[in-house]
């Protein structure tokens, strides 16, 4: 179990986009718990709900009996999906839901053959290890599952980072080719890509790329999962679900994380011929459970009722424009991306190359003693992660762009001699 800082915090309160420490210190909170609570803390139609649905004593019943508020979300997020046909299982993280939709595409096209994106995350589980293509997070080698690895957004280390949109996606298209000639046999059940990918550092591909990728696997009926943990319920700004951005429609597609507001929910949407196709008894004792099933209902039309997706949007690009212009200048900074309020800045060391995790977790220090959570992660730990609530005023990205710029210069300068030396 790994804790950030070198005096981890405990929480004891929290507001908005604000929490407090058990010394009664208050921060900006640009992490979210890793995404999670993207409505802010405490959000009032969240909490009535879920005081409601208490209030009845029905707070587990399991999948077993009909959950009035499991299937009103069900098919709020079938409608969103635009999948054609949807239906929707409940389970109570992504790591969960990842788990669901791998055994979906194994079961419908009767194969454990399985493509994933280099630089990806999607689970802690046996099976989602196996498609997670950074070692950092692989505790084995061993997997049910025979995965081969793409090209996919991370373009910063890629094999191909010189070349421009369009000969990077034709590239990496030639070498989907080539693996399925020589890597894989017969047929493959799906391709499970992150739109945005999420702990690699909110690495964003050329807008063409995963809809080139579809069209090479539409030639086999090769299936399409989309991992939206991270990019859904309109945080990345262009769109509400990431993937929408790439034009795609997908086969099936996961989510968890924010819906909650804390209460752990996730699921799977896919195609009723691929959700029907499982030749086994289901349920889930604890996924789509009344209270979740209550907070997540809260969120979910606060989010369509209040256009968090126009206003992740609009700060998303405060924040990134303002990130750019003041890193112009900072040695350490080699890359800022992202899109929404997915936010990521890749720091290196004095090459403008190398990875430099020490320098992110310098930063990290820095911005905590400045009141300002912000997360870490890329391939190799040197990514600040900054990814506020939808909720974020744009007072509060004002003021949380101000406090990381300072942290970032304050690092940068002390690191200086060190470059010269």
């Amino acid at each position: 179990m790994g804790l950030y800082y070198d005096e981890p915090l405990e929480f004891v309160g929290a507001s908005g986009a604000r929490v407090t420490d058990s010394r009664g210190r208050t921060y900006l909170d640009f992490f979210g718990g890793i995404l999670v609570t993207m409505v802010g803390h405490d959000l009032p139609a969240v909490r009535e709900a879920v005081t409601e649905q208490l209030a009845r004593g029905v707070v587990h019943t399991s999948t077993l009996y009909l959950l009035r508020s499991q299937v009103e979300l069900a098919e709020k997020i079938a409608r969103l999906s635009r999948i054609p046909d949807a239906k929707v299982f409940f389970t109570t993280s992504g790591t969960e839901a990842n788990e669901a939709a791998l055994l979906l595409a194994m079961s419908h096209r009767r194969s454990n053959q399985v493509l994933a994106l280099r630089n990806s995350y999607h689970g802690r589980s046996f099976a989602t290890v196996g498609v997670t293509g950074n070692r950092s997070w692989s505790a084995s080698s061993f997997s049910p599952l025979q995965t081969t690895y793409l090209q996919g957004g991370y373009r910063f280390r890629s094999s191909f980072r010189d070349l421009d949109d369009d000969a990077y996606v034709a590239a990496c298209v030639a070498d989907l080719r080539e693996l399925l000639d020589v890597a894989v046999t017969g047929d493959v059940a799906c391709l499970i890509a992150e739109p945005v990918q999420g702990v690699g550092g909110f690495a964003v591909p050329p807008p063409r790329l995963l809809a080139a990728y579809k069209e090479v696997l539409d030639e086999t009926g090769t299936l399409f999962v989309s991992d939206e943990v991270q990019t859904a319920w309109g945080r990345t700004g262009r769109s509400f679900f990431g993937i929408e951005a790439s034009g795609v429609v997908p086969d099936v597609l996961t989510f968890a994380k924010g819906l909650g507001a804390g209460f752990p929910i996730g699921g799977v949407v896919a195609r009723a011929d691929v959700m029907d196709g499982l030749q086994a008894k289901g349920i889930s004792t604890f996924g789509g459970n009344p209270v979740a099933t209550a907070a997540a209902n809260a969120v979910l039309d606060h989010v369509l009722d209040h256009d968090l997706q126009g206003n992740a949007d609009r700060l998303g690009r405060l924040l990134l424009s303002g990130l750019r212009s003041a890193s112009a200048d900072l040695a350490m900074v080699g890359e800022v991306r992202g899109v929404g309020l997915m936010v990521g800045i890749e720091l290196v060391g004095p090459d403008g190359h190398a990875p430099d995790p020490a320098a992110a977790a310098a930063v990290l220090e820095a911005t905590k003693a400045r009141g300002l959570l912000v997360g870490g992660g890329g391939l190799h730990g040197n990514v600040l992660r900054v990814a506020p609530p939808l909720t974020l005023t744009e007072a509060e990205a004002e003021e949380g762009l101000a406090l990381l710029v300072d942290a970032l210069r304050e690092v940068d300068a002390a690191r200086a001699p060190s470059r010269t030396s």
